[in-house]
């Protein structure tokens, strides 16, 4: 029986074990999907599937950069005690390797890249669960291929900061791009601005900032009563400094709070003699957006002496 691409994926969101694993027990059970979910079982990746629909939202993010490729990773894990293990972090550090090499398209193409000459990324995965006993995932990644790269990674992993710019050939070696790019990397992971640049933010979360700032002048009693043009220009006045906090280049430079990110910049460039464009950055920060799972520890304990 032909194993369809269809079967693999619905054997892998019954089981959450790999693909190649699937693909496998399906190839084994000569595509019957009950057989082949017990043929996972047997083989001993009903641990990893048990594991599987637990929440992972500690981790490590990870950002280094690879002969010129800038790579940030996030890969997850259950618990923080976890996250500091030698093997969980050398797997993070050799995901992040793989997609500076690989240039997968997306976590699905990461997991079926290679991770050695014995597995691929998805069959380590599951090899990580099994040996560790807790749920991981890679969660999400960033690459470089083009500019000038600099990473940052705050406290352990909690976060990983790339920033990427173009800078003037002669400007690549400097002590002082290398420091200034580092400065924006931890003003990245400190601030979290949303955007780059004040042109990034597209004019329906503008109009959907000023609806707010209308709402707050019309509720408070010392200005509902005032003409529209002089609400209007207080709505200005506070979406300049919606993108003084938001926007990267906009904000107060952290070092010196009295210069914005873009002047500092320019400034530097100006004394180093050539150009310096900040064209973008990435920040992740471990388990953000992940709902974690609360539970009463005595609760807990009373569930287990059950």
């Amino acid at each position: 029986m032909a194993i369809t691409a269809q079967d693999v994926k619905t054997l892998r969101e019954m089981t959450g074990v790999g693909m190649m694993d699937c693909k496998k027990a399906l190839t084994e059970t000569d595509g019957d999907m009950d057989k082949a979910v017990e043929w996972l079982r047997e083989k001993g990746l009903a641990a990893a599937q048990k594991k599987a629909g637990r929440i992972a939202a500690e981790g490590m993010a990870y950002a280094d950069v690879f002969d010129g490729v800038g790579v940030v990773v996030e890969v997850n894990a259950e618990t923080d005690f976890v996250a500091k293990n030698d093997k969980f972090v050398e797997f993070t550090k050799n995901i992040a390797a793989i997609v500076a090499k690989s240039n997968p398209a997306d976590v699905d193409a990461l997991m079926q890249c290679r991770y050695d000459d014995k597995n691929s990324v998805a069959e380590q995965q599951q090899e990580m669960v099994l040996v560790i006993g807790e749920n991981i995932t890679i969660r999400r990644f960033d690459r470089y291929d083009t500019g000038f790269c600099v990473p940052y990674v705050h406290t352990d992993g909690r976060i990983g900061v790339m920033v990427n710019m173009d800078v003037s050939d002669e400007l690549a070696t400097k002590g002082e791009v290398v420091e200034l790019a580092k400065d924006l990397a931890m003003q990245i992971a400190a601030l979290n601005p949303l955007f780059l640049d004040k042109s990034d933010v597209s004019a329906d979360v503008i109009e959907h900032e000023k609806a707010i700032l209308i709402a707050q002048i019309n509720e408070d009693p010392k200005n509902a009563s005032k003409p529209d043009q002089i609400k209007e220009k207080m709505v200005i006045g506070r979406i300049n400094k919606y993108y003084t906090e938001n926007c990267l280049l906009q904000q107060a430079f952290v070092k010196d709070d009295k210069v914005s990110v873009e002047d500092h910049v320019a400034s530097v460039a100006k004394a180093c003699g050539g150009t310096i464009t900040v064209k973008n950055f990435t920040r992740f920060e471990k388990g953000e957006g992940i709902e974690k799972k609360q539970e009463n520890f005595a609760d807990e304990i009373a569930s287990l002496i059950k």
